[in-house]
């Protein structure tokens, strides 16, 4: 079967199967590497995969296939790939692609399904998929004539990739799979209900130009659309232009450098004095690839920039206006709008706004308690950037290890942080680690995560360990769900349920039962030494850093509260 070369597009009179179909459209769309598990509806496909025209990574569960498949994407801006089978295949499938889909990361999921004359009567791992993920897709295939393959796969990746990205899920019957026909892969795509705005509106741009002419405490709210589109020289010129500080959502670290002096660090519920602030007294809020979500905002919009004009620049229509009122919209790639808006956008009135802000800035940093007996993890955090002196890539769980990377890893290149940030999925930092080492091999990659998500998904440490993926991951060891701890303590008067973590597994030695090399520390001294090992280490490597469990996240605005109910720490409780 010639399949190792690509194909050129073009019509074949040579027939082939649906599996060898769809493995030569992936090649077609540039496909390097594909995550996935193997299961009786899709052994046609990976019996195609067998002549090793594509790299596969084979997951230990199909979980960490697509979450690997997510940092993949994350790390490159392509379209990450993920093959599952029927049934539990490709409902374990249903986390990484609601994850995906909330953060707008471009996913072709690909999952096998029975045969045509079985679906609707309960066959063995049957599970109607396509319905399952409507709500959580951007759109999703089901394939029905073999001869449709190709148009699909090259509409699946154009829609992925293209206007606000999201996952598209692709389900081929197993005798679609195994069905014949002659191959040609279409050199464009025309889908006339899908036709994504990009350059923006010349009148709505003027608008902003006289906003920010007006505007006395302008400020820039810069979200994921950020890093999505690339436009990370775009939003700098355009802020120092216009002389404008920057706050960066979760999503949005990296999009504009930590150290930059314009930068006001993450607003929200665990976001900077100086962020919330601005937010509180702005009289123009520029929002830029965000999507003013409950995080930010904390649904108190009664509090939340009362007195700015809100600009909303982002290519989906449907998040303008959608949970604030907007005074400027701007539909439109954020890349392309930031370029239209350079040229001719004026300074703004600001100098006294931007040293009121920087001064806050300066003034109301991140603190902690810093101790010599016990290891706090906002230590190690720190420590870990000032060990790489920030040239890594990060990815996080979520929980109170990922707010403190966040808080103390200024991080300064788009695509360097990896995070769950919308749906919040515990487990998804391991994999999306490997994931994005693949995509990155001479980079440094750093999963860090709690010991509760690293149990999630620690399986795919024995992928780490055969193909000798160099991750290295720092376990922010608190013994307990950290964040769900904070939570019960502060509203809940310590009334701890169910959170207690301190029956774990020794992690060193599971590592170890995986082949990886790992070390414990407990202490500055400790940590110093191990994580300096680890990361010389060539292999995968597994620090379990045993931190102060009863540590919390602070700043801290409480839900249902307003940005100017900020709890500083423990001593504002």
């Amino acid at each position: 079967m010639p399949v190792k070369e690509k194909t050129q597009t073009g019509q074949s009179h040579q027939e082939f199967t649906g599996s060898e179909i769809l493995l030569r459209c992936l090649i077609e769309e540039g496909v390097e590497v594909v995550f996935g598990y193997p299961g009786g509806a899709v052994l046609p496909i990976y019996d195609s995969l067998y002549h090793g025209a594509l790299k596969h990574l084979l997951a230990r569960h199909e979980q960490g296939a697509i979450h690997a498949a997510d940092g993949y994407a994350r790390a490159t801006g392509k379209a990450g790939v993920v093959i599952a089978t029927s049934g539990p295949g490709a409902t374990n499938l249903v986390t990484g692609i609601a994850n995906a889909q909330m953060d707008s990361i471009p996913l072709v999921c690909i999952t096998g399904n029975v045969a045509q004359h079985l679906i609707g009567t309960d066959a063995f791992q049957e599970a109607d998929i396509t319905g399952i993920t409507m709500p959580i897709t951007k759109h999703s295939y089901l394939v029905t004539d073999v001869k449709d393959l190709p148009r699909v796969v090259k509409e699946s990746f154009y829609i992925a990739t293209s206007g606000r990205p999201g996952p598209v899920l692709i389900d081929i019957p197993k005798d679609v799979s195994n069905a014949r026909a002659a191959y040609r892969y279409p050199d464009r795509v025309h889908i006339r209900g899908y036709q994504p705005k990009t350059d923006p509106h010349p009148l709505q741009v003027n608008r902003l130009h006289q906003a920010i002419r007006e505007a006395e405490k302008p400020l820039i709210l810069a979200g994921g659309g950020v890093v999505t589109s690339g436009a990370e020289k775009e939003l700098i010129a355009f802020a120092e232009k216009a002389h404008i500080p920057v706050t960066t959502t979760l999503m949005g670290l990296g999009g504009f450098p930590g150290q930059h002096p314009l930068w006001l660090g993450m607003p929200g519920m665990h976001g900077t004095y100086a962020a919330n602030n601005a937010l509180l007294e702005c009289d123009l809020l520029i929002g830029i690839g965000a999507r003013f979500d409950d995080r930010v905002t904390m649904g108190r919009l009664d509090k939340f920039a009362t007195g700015a004009k809100i600009v909303h620049i982002d290519i989906d229509p449907a998040e303008i206006g959608k949970n604030v009122d907007t005074y400027i919209p701007l539909v439109g790639d954020v890349k392309q709008s930031l370029s239209a808006a350079l040229d001719t956008v004026p300074r703004a009135h600001s100098d006294i706004w931007v040293e009121r802000v920087q001064t806050w800035f300066r003034e109301k940093p991140f603190t902690f308690r810093d101790s010599d007996e016990v290891l706090k993890p906002q230590w190690v955090i720190r420590h870990l950037y000032e060990s790489t002196g920030g040239d890594a890539v990060v990815t996080t769980d979520v929980g109170q290890h990922q707010m403190w990377v966040a808080q103390y890893f200024p991080f300064a290149r788009p695509r360097s942080f990896i995070t769950s940030g919308g749906l919040g999925t515990m487990g998804f930092g391991f994999p999306a680690a490997l994931g994005a080492q693949l995509a990155h091999p001479d980079a440094t990659v750093i999963s860090v995560t709690g010991d509760g998500g690293f149990q999630m998904t620690s399986q795919e440490l024995a992928v780490a360990s055969l193909a000798n993926i160099p991750v290295k991951v720092a376990v922010i060891n608190n013994q307990c769900l950290g964040m769900v701890r904070q939570w019960q303590e502060v509203f809940y008067k310590k009334r701890y349920s169910e959170v207690d973590l301190a029956d774990s597994p020794d992690f060193v030695k599971l590592a170890e039962s995986y082949g990886v090399k790992a070390w414990k520390a407990e202490n500055k001294e400790e940590a110093a030494r191990v994580w300096s090992e680890a990361l010389s280490h060539p292999g995968p490597a597994v620090v379990d850093f045993r931190v102060a469990p009863e540590e919390n996240v602070y700043p801290m605005v409480a839900p249902g509260s307003g940005l100017d109910e900020m709890i500083m720490g423990e001593e504002d409780e």
